[in-house]
């Protein structure tokens, strides 16, 4: 019942969409209707209110890094296990990725699973950020960071934590994250993906 209780808990934040909520919030039109038609940061911020697409960034990520947290001080004080902390880190990536609150067509994840990689691991967290960072600066293309981002954080979440449970569910993500990702892999194809702050092509 605890689990349960976790689990949904977990998913309906992750539910939260604060793209939705900060371009309500700046009057800005709803992030579904322009450019990629995706809810999340890159998007927000083809609307030119670059603190609104800041401010979807960390609600986004704080949800992840949050739901992880409370999952590690409750399955401790209910001597649940570290099971259920990957269950948590699944379900809020996963509430984020089909919103009960936005008929189950939401974001695709990528800042979400940053505070989730965080709040599991803080090293492995800045390890996946900064690649992220990295590939952004060299290409300026937010879709190729979060595919190297993600291609990666299996292998750091390998060396820094061994063949635990929450390997499993990192590696879940990375490839949840990759599906998301299809379109943006067909436009690096063929060299229509947009670049960082330019509208979609």
């Amino acid at each position: 019942m605890e689990i349960g209780l976790l689990l949904l808990t977990a998913y309906l934040l992750g539910s939260i969409s604060f793209a939705v909520v900060a371009s309500w919030l700046f009057e800005l039109p709803d992030p579904r209707t322009y450019g990629s038609k995706n809810p999340g940061a890159t998007n927000v911020l083809r609307s030119g209110k670059k603190i609104a697409a800041v401010l979807t960034l960390l609600g986004d990520a704080g949800k992840g890094w949050l739901a992880v947290i409370l999952a590690k001080y409750f399955s401790q004080a209910w001597e649940l296990g570290s099971e259920a902390v990957a269950g948590v880190a699944l379900a809020v990536f996963l509430g984020h990725l089909f919103p009960i609150f936005l008929g189950f067509k939401g974001g695709k994840g990528v800042a979400t699973s940053a505070g989730v990689l965080l709040g599991l691991d803080p090293l492995l967290g800045l390890l996946v950020i900064f690649t992220w960072i990295l590939v952004a600066m060299v290409w300026r293309i937010s879709s190729l960071s979060a595919l190297v981002a993600a291609l990666l954080a299996p292998i750091y979440a390998y060396i820094l934590l061994g063949l635990e449970i929450n390997v499993w569910a990192i590696t879940t993500i990375s490839l949840l994250l990759l599906w998301r990702h299809k379109p943006n892999i067909i436009n690096l194809a063929t060299g229509r993906e947009a670049r960082i702050g330019e509208k979609s092509k």
